[in-house]
């Protein structure tokens, strides 16, 4: 069943990932957005009020990258950006109204294709990912910087 690289789990978890990028990024486009707009939005309506700088380290970006997407997303009257009440330097992002219509478009879209990619997971099967995906992801957030995890991995 594939070779020992083709079951290689930081190679498949990279592969699946990039190729759900690059279908998202499909998917966007023919809502006339971006996928890093999309992030901003769903991220938003999660947690608002992140600031700018904050958006670009969640999506890996620099942040005059995430600049001129709210610039557009702003323009668009989907966000408004606020003076931080302590540091007038930092700007608070918060949705508007008209985002709430493009979210629920949004969401169908990323459910259909979750929904698709899992389509050959049974429930139970999905449940498991799920929780190994966390373990593994609470595991790469416990490395300090610099850590040998090779010294680490033999005990």
């Amino acid at each position: 069943m594939g070779t020992e690289f083709e079951r290689d789990l930081f190679i498949l978890m990279h592969d699946v990932a990039r190729l759900i990028r690059v279908e998202a990024d499909r998917r966007a486009r023919r809502m006339g957005m971006t996928r890093a707009q999309w992030g901003i939005l769903r991220r938003l309506a999660h947690d608002p009020g992140r600031s700018q700088k904050e958006l670009a380290d969640i999506l890996e970006v620099e942040p005059i990258t995430v600049a001129r997407l709210v610039d557009r997303l702003e323009a668009a009257g989907m966000l408004e950006r606020r003076a931080d009440e302590q540091d007038r330097r930092v700007w608070r992002l918060h949705l508007l109204p008209p985002a709430e219509k493009l979210l629920a478009d949004i969401n169908i879209e990323l459910k259909a294709l979750t929904d698709f990619i899992g389509s050959s997971l049974g429930a139970e099967q999905r449940e498991v990912m799920i929780d190994g995906l966390l373990r593994m992801k609470a595991n790469v957030l416990s490395i300090e910087h610099g850590q040998d995890l090779t010294q680490r991995a033999a005990e």
